[in-house]
């Protein structure tokens, strides 16, 4: 069994998910960087190993149950735990963007889109996982939500999203915070704490380049605070930067 601490994240060939396996890297965590494609899986490890990481590339589609299963398989052969999974992998709406409002109008398409990736594969996968993450003598798991998932602040008139309004998005992120409060509460006793992450609206292929404020470097900060917090640290909350916000 490594005596490093072993960290998955999901969707990290880009954006936020690169960013997150770098930072835990160059902090001596050993990372198994995750995208759909093995090529490209591959040549993110390869590109961080050349910077002196420790890292590896696995083919996972996180809606592939296949996939998951296979991905369970290969950290118990190699590494015999998991100390930290970072659900990184989501998408948005596949026709506009999410800065066009959409509730009454949203369609299953859309709806069953984007709930299996944001959530259910998220549930199940954390699920294939969690004996790995038992091993563990300090187990992580943070869920990359979105203050978009915010009710409180949905329902705030002159809140910072009052006019992102795109139903399917933010309530599979809602949904995710959920998830995050009720396996807190079922993992309590355990090593383990489960914590959701709003990274920031970050220039990503997601969050829009061109008008988001945040570098991907700054919005992968709080995923690898949470992936690090100590035995003190929260649990079954909502973090951004340190400071918790509101469900």
């Amino acid at each position: 069994m490594s005596t490093k601490k072993i960290a998955l994240i999901t969707g990290a060939n880009r954006g936020i998910g690169f960013e997150t396996a770098k930072q835990l890297g160059e902090k001596g965590v050993a990372v198994i960087v995750a995208a759909r494609k093995l090529n490209a899986a591959e040549e993110t490890a390869a590109q961080l190993t050349a910077q002196g990481i420790e890292a590896y590339g696995v083919q996972l589609d996180v809606t592939n149950a296949d996939e998951r299963t296979a991905v369970a398989a290969y950290i118990q052969d190699k590494f015999g735990k998991l100390d930290i999974l970072v659900n990184n992998a989501g998408v948005g709406p596949k026709e506009d963007d999410l800065f066009v409002k959409k509730t009454a109008a949203t369609t299953a398409d859309e709806f069953e889109y984007i709930f299996n990736t944001n959530l259910f594969s998220i549930v199940y996968l954390t699920n294939e996982l969690l004996p790995l993450l038992k091993k563990s003598e300090a187990g992580r798991i943070v869920n990359l939500s979105s203050i978009l998932g915010s009710l409180t602040l949905h329902a705030t008139e002159g809140s910072p999203i009052a006019d992102f309004k795109r139903l399917s998005y933010a309530a599979s992120k809602t949904a995710l915070n959920v998830f995050t409060v009720l396996l807190a509460d079922e993992l309590k006793g355990t090593n383990i704490k489960v914590n959701s992450a709003h990274p920031g609206w970050v220039q990503t292929e997601l969050g829009s380049v061109e008008h988001a404020p945040m570098t991907v470097p700054d919005g992968a900060k709080t995923s690898v605070e949470l992936a690090l917090i100590g035995e003190d640290g929260p649990n079954g909350r909502f973090i951004h930067l340190g400071e918790e916000l509101p469900w």
